[in-house]
């Protein structure tokens, strides 16, 4: 069991040195904060959206912007495509596909931003998200796995993970990087 923790926060350890070694990493966040930042403060907001564990990122983003992460201050608007009735209503009703499109086309306004989130940087959904977003002139930041896969090419600003053995490993990175996205927006 010992080994097993140790392996795993050694391996955590050793993705988040690999990420920080890249040259384009401390540039794509600051371009990611930057968009976030200059969206809230032309009273914009940002939907953010992902599957699974990225949903739970997703919606961790928004909790923290629509509530307080390190400082109170007043609520910034922040949502999650997260609500079970919407999403099962839409999956059945048109695709799984278009679950988090048809709320970009709904909701997004010209200006907002999508923060889509994806291991993969291939998921089906978040893709027609981000083209929702772009008919409705909206930017779009990207939170993915390795650079070049299609989420990040059609993104604004696109911070990538490092390729890793797992997706849990991706997942960390992205936590991390959604905590100095809203650090960098609170301050």
């Amino acid at each position: 069991m010992l080994e097993i923790i140790k392996h795993d926060l050694l391996e955590a350890r050793d993705e988040l040195e690999r990420f920080l070694a890249d040259p384009d990493t401390l540039q794509s966040i600051e371009k990611a904060a930057r968009i976030c930042k200059d969206a809230l403060g032309h009273g914009k907001k940002i939907i953010s959206c992902g599957n699974g564990g990225s949903l739970c990122d997703a919606t961790h983003f928004a909790e923290e912007l629509t509530g307080r992460y390190r400082h109170n201050r007043p609520g910034m608007p922040a949502i999650a495509i997260n609500d079970p009735a919407y999403l099962t209503c839409t999956a059945n009703d048109f695709s799984y596909e278009e679950a988090f499109s048809r709320y970009v086309e709904g909701v997004g306004n010209e200006g907002d931003v999508l923060l889509g989130i994806s291991t993969s940087g291939s998921s089906a959904n978040v893709l027609k998200a981000a083209e929702s977003a772009r008919k409705k002139a909206m930017k779009v930041v990207a939170l993915t796995g390795p650079a070049g896969n299609p989420l990040a090419e059609m993104a604004d600003a696109a911070v990538c993970a490092p390729a890793a053995p797992y997706s849990d490993r991706i997942q960390e990175i992205h936590i991390k990087v959604i905590h100095i996205l809203i650090h960098a927006i609170e301050e």
